[in-house]
């Protein structure tokens, strides 16, 4: 019987479990660090009920004797891939695979694949909406929520699966038909420990493809073009530049293929901001790939609505408009937000991921006043220096406060912190419900937000 070293009982080893215990493999988990509470009980309580053996907070010894019984081993993705058990499983020879390359040598349909550092979540769900509009079953999965090994189980035409960094840093096989490279930028470089480290488990998504797949790829990205240039797939950009003919690209209000097809009108797409736009067309090449037709792309385009915390509008009074974008928990994406808006303010902050929160003052001249918060608000009171107006505040509801003040008809005021959350909050959803709550309870100019 084939023996395999599970390590980490969150969501992903609970779905690896769930799946080897059901092909007849014998499963030892390795917790290093149990959390506790209720979530982690019933996690336990299902893996022991399906056979698995589970070792918390194991010994080097007890790690080793482990990794020596083993005949494979699968880290969850926050495994660091120095981890003892993997660096005793390459010494002794005994495979290492990602969950996401379990998937993919269990499905029996095309994957498309979406990696970058912004904007995964969007073209993932919407590359799966598209195929959906054009008669296409469709499932996202991966790291929208739902493991891609659960996934492989659904009666479906096509599996569209966000992966990570995290998820690309330890896969061996993994193999998508389509692999989407989106723009990258630093982050998470206190996991990775460089940033050139963190390009590199992005570009393990093209790895294993071959020249009868595809790598989607942002043109516009130096990273992101130095994969593509070193991958086998056939490769097929999108730009921002309308004169970029050799790419898909905007051109006269349309979305358009690299041969001129029109994918689809700008106007008749349901929001259609800067990042909107390079999101649409990521999306469509992507779907196009594996079968979708451009009526589905613009049906899905024309009802897409965005996902939240992701520059969503949640308030709107005296000619001010309020964003949700809690999401944006590196500088990057923050940048990218500014892009569609021509006088903000901005509130930024929380808790830094070992980032550079200088480049934030490339977008200074849209700003008319920053709000900062949290543990970064130092840094970011920094960033701007003179260049912009900055207040630094104790908690949202004085955020959201100092914002509507220094305001002005025309304004939006963009909540895009450009930090984590994890100073003051379990995660960004819930700093943007803060965010929303608190701007649901003031009144603009005498007429409440809503």
């Amino acid at each position: 019987m084939t023996r395999a070293v599970v390590i980490g009982l969150a969501e992903t080893g609970r779905a690896v479990t769930r799946r080897l215990r059901a092909e007849g493999v014998e499963v030892l988990i390795l917790e290093d660090a149990p959390p506790g509470g209720e979530r982690y009980r019933e996690r336990v309580e299902e893996a022991r009920a399906a056979g698995a053996t589970l070792v918390e907070q194991p010994s080097e010894r007890g790690t080793l004797d482990a990794i020596d019984s083993a005949d494979l081993v699968v880290p969850s993705p926050l495994v660091r891939v120095e981890h003892p058990a993997l660096a005793a499983a390459r010494a002794r020879g005994v495979p290492v695979r990602s969950e996401i390359d379990l998937a993919a040598e269990r499905t029996r349909v095309p994957i498309v694949a979406v990696t970058g550092t912004n904007g995964k979540t969007t073209v993932t769900t919407l590359a799966a909406e598209m195929l959906a509009a054009s008669g296409r079953r469709a499932v996202a999965a991966g790291n929208v929520g739902r493991p891609l090994i659960d996934a492989v189980a659904d009666d479906v035409d096509v599996l569209v699966a966000e992966v990570s960094s995290f998820q690309l840093a330890c896969s061996e096989t993994f193999h998508p038909q389509v692999a989407v490279v989106l723009a990258i930028a630093p982050d998470h470089l206190d996991w990775h420990g460089t940033y050139e480290q963190y390009v590199a488990a992005k570009a393990r998504i093209t790895a294993h493809q071959t020249p009868a797949d595809v790598l989607v790829f942002d043109a516009d990205d130096a990273d992101a073009r130095g994969i593509a240039a070193a991958s086998r797939a056939r490769r097929a950009g999108f730009s921002r530049r309308a004169d970029a003919v050799e790419y898909a690209r905007e051109v006269d209000g349309e979305l358009r293929t690299a041969d001129g097809t029109v994918l689809a009108a700008v106007a008749a797409m349901r929001r259609a901001f800067v990042h909107d736009r390079t999101n649409a067309l990521a999306s469509a090449i992507s779907a196009l790939a594996v079968g979708a037709t451009t009526a589905g792309i613009q049906v899905a385009l024309a009802k897409y609505a965005t996902l939240p915390h992701r520059v969503a509008l949640v308030g709107e009074a005296g000619g001010v408009q309020w964003y949700d974008d809690s999401k944006a928990t590196n500088p990057d994406a923050t940048l990218r937000a500014l892009e569609s808006f021509d006088s903000v303010v901005l509130l930024a902050g929380g808790r830094n991921k070992g980032l550079d929160l200088g480049v934030l003052a490339r977008e200074a001249a849209r700003l008319r006043a920053v709000v900062a918060f949290g543990e970064a608000a130092p840094e970011v009171a920094r960033a701007f220096g003179d260049l912009v107006p900055v207040l630094t505040v104790g908690s949202m509801r004085d955020a959201v406060r100092a914002a509507a003040e220094r305001a002005q008809p025309g304004d939006a005021v963009l909540l895009s912190p450009a930090c984590a959350s994890f100073d003051a909050y379990a995660n960004y959803g819930e700093r943007g419900d803060d965010f929303a709550a608190e701007v649901r309870s003031i009144t603009v100019d005498g007429a409440p937000c809503r």
